[in-house]
């Protein structure tokens, strides 16, 4: 007989490992969803930093009056002798043009 009690609470303690086991699984994948979760977000908010950083660079760099990349790259299709005003971009020009020079120089807003 207490070989037949073993073996049945040995079966049991089976079961029971078996039914921690199952639980310790979707615990896992419970954690494992909230961590992919968390690295997607984590991703995301990087990529807004950056972001934003790049556009706190340029805000700065207008503020203290110099020019952005874009505005730079305007300046120089201008010295070459070409047009960026929205009139005439991309054709030849002879002279000053007053729409260009606003293009290259805009106001600042609020001043």
């Amino acid at each position: 007989m207490s070989e037949h009690l073993d073996k049945g609470n040995l079966y049991d303690r089976l079961n029971q490992a078996i039914q921690q086991t199952r639980e310790l699984v979707v615990s896992m994948e419970g954690l494992q969803k909230m961590m992919t979760q968390v690295l997607e977000e984590n991703a995301a908010l990087s990529i807004e930093n950056d972001h934003l950083r790049r556009l706190l660079e340029s805000q700065s760099q207008r503020d203290a009056g110099g020019l952005t990349a874009s505005q730079k790259k305007l300046q120089k299709i201008y010295e070459e002798g070409f047009h960026i005003c929205h009139e005439y971009y991309g054709k030849r020009r002879d002279d000053e043009c007053l729409f260009c020079q606003s293009a290259l120089n805009p106001r600042k807003k609020g001043k």
